[in-house]
């Protein structure tokens, strides 16, 4: 395989994503599971601190509690819930910025799957903290709901034009 041919397939997955709200109960077998948390767990981060904890939320009731932020109604009616953690302690000024490249990374290898994602950062931190026992020197950063879509949306991104958004050699 070429670099362009797997060049092409990232680009495809970030393109094809959309904000999913609405999932199948179906399970997401493990393996495919396994994947999305491998492309967090390899993301780089601020001099490899990986100052990053996933917790991988199955149970409805955990979600349920999850779901009380104002966007985040869904989260007790998808399959999986993924929140994101960060490591205050260890990298104090990168964690949220690591902790968010991870998931990134997550959001485009479910995408890869199959599986539909949506990125929550309407919470209450300390409900989600309590919800799933985060400890002391740990932040929730975000969380994604992730699943099989019950439908996919076919929203237009209105995006600039890459002109709009990149200079040469200065800002300009």
């Amino acid at each position: 395989m070429t670099t362009s041919v797997v060049t092409m397939e990232v680009l495809d997955a970030i393109k094809n994503r959309r904000s999913v709200r609405k999932y199948l109960p179906t399970p997401i077998p493990e393996d495919a599971l396994g994947r999305v948390i491998e492309a967090g767990r390899i993301a780089p981060s601020a001099n490899n601190r990986q100052p990053w904890h996933f917790v991988i939320v199955k149970d409805p009731e955990t979600r349920k509690a999850l779901s009380g932020g104002k966007w985040a109604s869904f989260l007790q009616d998808c399959p999986v819930v993924i929140v994101g953690c960060g490591d205050t302690k260890t990298s104090p000024e990168w964690y949220a910025v690591d902790v968010t490249i991870a998931l990134q990374n997550m959001v485009t290898q479910a995408t890869a799957e199959g599986l539909g994602t949506c990125w929550i950062g309407s919470f209450f931190e300390d409900k989600v903290k309590e919800a799933v026992g985060i400890p002391g020197g740990y932040a929730p950063v975000a969380m994604l709901a992730v699943g099989y879509p019950k439908e996919t949306p076919k929203v237009e991104r209105k995006t600039k034009k890459v002109e709009e958004v990149t200079s040469q050699d200065r800002f300009a």
